[in-house]
């Protein structure tokens, strides 16, 4: 009896993670996110990343107010679908909050967004040069831009409200990156590992295509067909590659523990 026993217990199965290991796993991650895109020029002083909370699809994870690379567990805090903190606590929040809030209540899949100043990724936002993949199969089916003066009129550029937040995320659509005009962009995935990585690849993606134009000559962009062999390869990878080494390597760099710094 006691042979059998053991047996059944070997054959039952694992408990998923509790819920309150769920949110520290996401904190972690968005701590560890936001030191990344510092480190790798994505943010400097401004811009942000969250994340959807795993224990209420109707809100998500914001900092407070507070430049990205000096972001720890304690300043992470709790948002509603409206924007607003869902415990008041007097600390400052971010002004463009309403970025994360819209595009979580226009598109369930998104769990992660960033929003960054993305250097090389701005000046496409102001000219009429298309921003098209080279390597980053995820910009397909297309970039859109988003022009604050399209919806409100003369703003200080800023998705400082709800219906600019809105109109953001109606012109993001089902597509994973958004410009916006002479300010930056938003960039969305899955999780927080997929969206710090596709927020660093499209600045990536902005340098490459910047190089190229300056050679001269026709692009030979990536095509629509291989950019979808890619994000299925990707979608599918083993632990250990893809998206999880770029996290394992830039967050090993941006905490201080592989013994090189890009700064």
């Amino acid at each position: 009896m006691a042979k059998a026993s053991k047996s059944k217990s070997k054959s039952a199965p694992k408990k998923a993670p509790s819920l309150n290991a769920a949110l520290k796993a996401v904190i972690d991650d968005l701590v560890a996110g936001n030191r990344i895109l510092y480190n790798e020029d994505i943010v400097d002083g401004y811009g942000h990343i969250s994340a959807r909370d795993p224990r209420d699809p109707d809100r998500f994870l914001l900092s407070r107010a507070r430049a990205p690379g000096l972001i720890v567990a304690g300043d992470i805090m709790e948002f509603g679908m409206d924007g607003e903190p869902v415990k008041d606590d007097g600390r400052p929040v971010y002004s463009e909050r309403f970025i994360h809030s819209e595009i979580y209540r226009a598109r369930p899949d998104v769990n992660a967004v960033v929003h960054s100043h993305s250097p090389t990724v701005v000046p496409f936002s102001v000219t009429d040069q298309p921003f098209l993949p080279i390597r980053a199969g995820f910009l397909y089916p297309e970039v859109p831009v988003f022009d604050t003066r399209d919806a409100a009129g003369w703003t200080d550029l800023l998705i400082s409200n709800r219906a600019l937040g809105r109109a953001l995320a109606g012109k993001l659509g089902n597509n994973t990156v958004v410009l916006l005009r002479g300010h930056g962009n938003a960039v969305v995935g899955p999780s927080v590992r997929v969206a710090v990585y596709r927020a660093v690849y499209t600045e990536a993606n902005a340098k490459l295509l910047l190089q190229a134009k300056l050679l001269g000559g026709p692009i030979k962009y990536l095509a629509p067909e291989e950019a979808a062999i890619m994000n299925a390869t990707r979608a599918k990878v083993r632990p250990g590659h893809g998206s999880d080494r770029i996290w394992e390597l830039l967050k090993s760099e941006a905490m201080g523990t592989s013994g090189k710094r890009r700064r």
